[in-house]
């Protein structure tokens, strides 16, 4: 991986490192481009003046910023695929009905350029593997001959516009180097930024944790996820699912015991009322208040101290009384 050229992002100028990368060397710098671009501009102008320099639509494109570059460091396509012919090499658009004709299988080429919201950066065979030479990634990211379609066709999904490089590049060491040996790697170089941003959320306390994940979100030029990354987001989304199922069982069981405790209480309130009920009716009951009252008085004027006889049968019906309002409760509560 040592011997392969790769320019990081600095600023806005992915163009020359796209280049750069391309061509495996330091071939292009801004100035240069800029020059590129100057020329472009100078040659559209002529072509607007032929139809008159007071013409309404000459003062209009006089007026107007250059579209071949800005002051980021942004060039355009244009301007890439001039550089480009200075070394014989043409820009073909991947998906365009022309080039899908030829029914070419995407291994058998040598190199691509990719572009997505004034982003570019390339993606070139090295001997016999290829290379994502993304200038936002730190490294150089190996891609499987069976991964580069899928790879291909997942950019166009997130909507890049994918050129095909045709021509021979000039030669470079990386590419002599891997003719003779395959590398293997390990795991996928991080973009630009994540790992000080991981260093960062690392030294926060851990109830600032989830907190952070959700905020500081690293930028990705490609629309791709480190995939421990995306494996840590998943969990952590289980996780919290799971959390809210629990605390919404355990809500629910709580509603239930109390909704069964207010049963209970109503219940046994409902049984005190129709019990009281009963032996409020009983004890209106002419008879039994009259054979109570009597039977009270008989019983404290018996200087013996032994029950009267006149009144153990008024004691029998009163018992009696009670009993058949027990049953008559019972029947009702049941």
């Amino acid at each position: 991986m040592e011997s392969i050229f790769h320019e990081r992002q600095e600023g806005s100028l992915c163009a020359q490192h796209c280049l750069n990368n391309l061509l495996q060397g330091e071939y292009f710098s801004p100035v240069e481009l800029s020059s590129i671009a100057q020329q472009l501009d100078e040659e559209e102008r002529m072509r607007m003046a032929e139809g008159g320099v007071s013409s309404e639509e000459y003062r209009t494109f006089l007026q107007q910023p250059s579209v071949n570059m800005d002051d980021s460091g942004f060039f355009s396509i244009q301007v890439i695929s001039n550089a480009l012919k200075v070394w014989g090499l043409e820009l073909i658009l991947f998906n365009s009905p022309e080039y899908q004709r030829l029914g070419i299988d995407p291994i058998n080429e040598k190199s691509f350029i990719c572009n997505y919201k004034e982003h570019w950066f390339t993606v070139r065979k090295l001997g016999k593997q290829w290379f994502n030479l993304n200038s936002l990634l730190m490294g150089p990211e190996l891609i499987s001959d069976t991964y580069l379609a899928l790879f291909l066709a997942q950019l166009q999904q997130e909507g890049y516009s994918i050129f095909v490089v045709k021509g021979d590049l000039p030669d470079c060491e990386a590419d002599q180097l891997l003719q003779m040996i395959r590398v293997q790697q390990m795991q996928r170089p991080k973009l630009i930024g994540e790992e000080a941003a991981q260093s960062r959320d690392q030294r926060l306390p851990r109830s600032d944790m989830d907190q952070a994940i959700e905020v500081n979100h690293p930028f990705d030029g490609t629309g791709m996820l480190d995939e421990d990354e995306e494996n840590f987001q998943k969990a952590l989304a289980l996780s919290r699912q799971e959390i809210d199922m629990e605390d919404e069982e355990a809500d629910l069981r709580r509603a239930i015991q109390l909704s069964i405790q207010a049963v209970e209480v109503s219940s046994q309130a409902q049984y005190h009322r129709m019990f009281l009920s009963h032996l409020t009716a009983v004890s209106q009951t002419p008879f039994l208040q009259k054979n109570c009252e009597g039977g009270d008085k008989h019983i404290l004027k018996n200087s013996n101290n032994s029950y009267s006889s006149k009144i153990r049968p008024q004691t029998y019906r009163t018992k009696q009384l009670l009993a058949q309002a027990l049953q008559k409760l019972m029947k009702e509560v049941i």
